[in-house]
């Protein structure tokens, strides 16, 4: 039996470990998960394993709250050590985190493959640390496993046709858990209830990415043109604890809702129900076109640059009045959300058949 390990250890990666977990076990593989830790508050990680029944990890690493060289480096040496103990033919990753990056490294020294999932993507910014994990992965990977076009494209440009690596269009593992969880969340979230809301009646907001919670200067004008906004529509704000701690310690008042992170069913729900998404998060951009939301993106470039390009999403970094001006245009938008930017929802099948037979 094919033996494969797979990291996780940020809110995303649950996501889709959960649906690539169903599939690999379909396909008769044996899977132990790693969680590092990185995402360490029941409500960004126990939750999720629980609500999406995803396999409880067989080690946990408890490795967070770290500046980016010593979370990798604990994360790389224990990783190791788990690696030595199992013995996988293959050690799975995800995305662009510290997590995913030490994974691939402690695998690769240990001349294990390593298959990247979400593969190839690019936000051509270096200064953003995901950037640096998702560029560095790829080129440590036997597979890569690419969600879109643009993302093999990516990978040519680069002379990817010259690295001993398989290079496989997959499709996004997003799309399979969106389509998979969104009639459970139908039927068990209660969010809306709890929070006196009406369908279409909110925007629904996250902000968590470091150029903008690091930078006062961008997360007091982000905060601002929400509370502008809030003054003609709700706004929701699922509150990452990194940045509920720098409002406070900046002592940024927010004029809208802010709640505490919240579960996949209930993101979920509120993804569904909302009238558009303003985010720095790369996931929730997806997200929304899957629930044929409009959004716009508190950043200055994005690596999903189809949804730009179809107008479904608009980049408008930290500006404030950018930020209320785009609000403005995208409230009455209509859009064609029938384009198949990112596979029918069978992605994570593709990535378990093709592990199953290498």
């Amino acid at each position: 039996m094919k033996k494969i390990v797979t990291i996780v250890g940020a809110r995303p990666q649950f996501v889709k470990a959960a649906v690539v977990s169903r599939a690999l076990q379909n396909e008769g593989i044996e899977e132990l998960i790693v969680h590092t830790g990185q995402h360490f508050d029941a409500n960004m990680s126990e939750v999720f394993f629980e609500e999406m029944q995803i396999p409880k990890p067989k080690y946990n690493l408890e490795i967070s709250n770290l500046n980016h060289g010593s979370m990798t480096g604990r994360m790389l040496e224990k990783i190791e050590e788990i690696l030595i103990i199992e013995k996988p033919d293959f050690v799975l990753v995800y995305g662009d985190t510290n997590s995913t990056l030490a994974g691939a490294l402690a695998a690769a020294k240990l001349n294990i493959r390593v298959g990247h999932v979400e593969a190839g993507l690019r936000s051509h910014n270096n200064k953003m640390p995901e950037e640096i994990n998702r560029i560095l992965t790829d080129r440590i990977a036997s597979v890569l496993f690419c969600p879109t076009d643009t993302a093999i494209e990516n990978l040519a440009k680069e002379g990817y046709g010259n690295f001993d690596c398989r290079i496989v269009k997959s499709g996004d593992v997003m799309q399979d858990a969106a389509m998979f969880y969104s009639k459970s969340s139908d039927e068990n979230s209660t969010i809306l209830k709890k929070l006196k809301v009406d369908s279409n009646s909110y925007i629904l907001a996250t902000i968590h990415r470091q150029e903008n919670t690091n930078d006062p200067q961008n997360l007091i004008n982000i905060i601002g043109a929400l509370n502008d906004i809030s003054s003609q529509t709700t706004v929701i704000l699922p509150l990452h604890p990194r940045t509920r701690y720098i409002l406070e310690q900046q002592g940024i008042t927010t004029l809208f809702k802010t709640i505490a992170p919240v579960g996949y069913l209930d993101m979920i729900s509120l993804i569904k129900n909302c009238s558009m998404v303003f985010t720095d998060s790369g996931g929730l951009q997806k997200e929304a076109f899957f629930f044929h939301k409009h959004c716009i993106t508190l950043r200055e470039e994005t690596e999903w640059i189809e949804l730009v390009d179809f107008g479904y999403n608009t980049i408008v970094g930290s500006n404030r009045s950018k930020i209320v001006e785009s609000y403005w245009q995208m409230r009455n938008k209509s859009s064609d959300f029938s384009r198949n930017l990112y596979g029918n929802g069978h992605a994570s099948e593709t990535i378990a058949k093709l592990l199953a037979n290498l």
